[in-house]
């Protein structure tokens, strides 16, 4: 008797197991999660998420799960590699969009301006007004 109670309850566990599992995957596939305009960690996947790829690419951290990121790319936010570039330090940025798979797929990606940097040195790539000597 012992024993069938047993077995029942090992059958049980691991039956509602591998439903909670099931439930989770089709809730990922059919259901992307949709983002709008939420703030994330953002930078290079590879050089500060540790994720594997062939390159920098730009990623986002979401709850501890890193995703790289198609609609935006490095070269959008400023020198990568530069001082407080996204392959030396992880950013915050606002982003619209949705995770499909293993990818963020987005369709607004502002990068927020770092530590002590003004808003409008961070939208601003290029000054026209100041003199260039070469």
């Amino acid at each position: 008797m012992r024993l069938t109670a047993l077995l029942c309850v090992l059958l049980l566990s691991i039956g509602c197991q591998r439903s909670t599992d099931l439930a989770n995957d089709t809730a990922a596939d059919n259901h992307p999660v949709q983002l709008v305009a939420q703030v994330v960690e953002a930078s290079c996947g590879e050089c500060q998420f540790d994720m594997e790829g062939t390159g920098c690419d730009l990623a986002i951290r979401i709850d501890g799960k890193s995703y790289f990121v198609d609609g935006s790319k490095m070269g959008d936010h400023g020198n990568a590699h530069g001082e407080g570039g996204m392959c030396n330090t992880v950013r915050k940025a606002k982003v619209t969009g949705k995770v499909t798979g293993e990818r963020f797929v987005a369709t607004a990606f502002e990068l927020l301006p770092a530590d002590g940097e003004s808003a409008t040195h961070e939208s601003s790539s290029h000054d026209e007004s100041a003199q260039h000597t070469h």
